[in-house]
């Protein structure tokens, strides 16, 4: 049986999905971008800014959902230009301890609302 995770701390999602779903106690969060959750409008227009609310979005669905980021086992990132990696990467990078999970980092021509990055993750509870 799933179970639908939504928290306020988070934005809602912006069109038909649920910002995560927990099965089998294995969490599957939708993809975030760096909405402010309180204002629904995007924290700033760097790459930077949107990658720390991002992780912060994705802490709050996560801890909703009884997890968190030691929990994680993968991620996807999605970049709207790769010059943006290594940015993205320094802030990823200071979510997570000596064990990171598995991830993929691809650069993609449009993202939702045009933002810079998008990040998903699935963890356990």
């Amino acid at each position: 049986m799933k179970k639908i995770i939504h928290t306020s701390e988070a934005p809602d999602a912006i069109g038909p999905y649920s910002q995560a779903v927990v099965h089998s106690d294995i969490v599957y969060c939708s993809g975030q971008i760096g909405l402010d959750p309180e204002t629904n409008e995007f924290v700033g227009e760097d790459v930077a800014s949107q990658a720390k609310q991002v992780m912060k979005n994705l802490q709050a669905v996560l801890e909703e959902a009884g997890s968190g980021f030691e929990k994680v086992i993968k991620c996807g990132i999605y970049l709207d230009d790769m010059d943006n990696f290594a940015t993205v990467n320094e802030i990823y990078g200071s979510y997570f301890d000596a064990e990171p999970p598995a991830r993929e980092t691809v650069a993609v021509k449009t993202l939702p609302k045009n933002c810079k990055v998008e990040i998903g993750c699935t963890a356990y509870i």
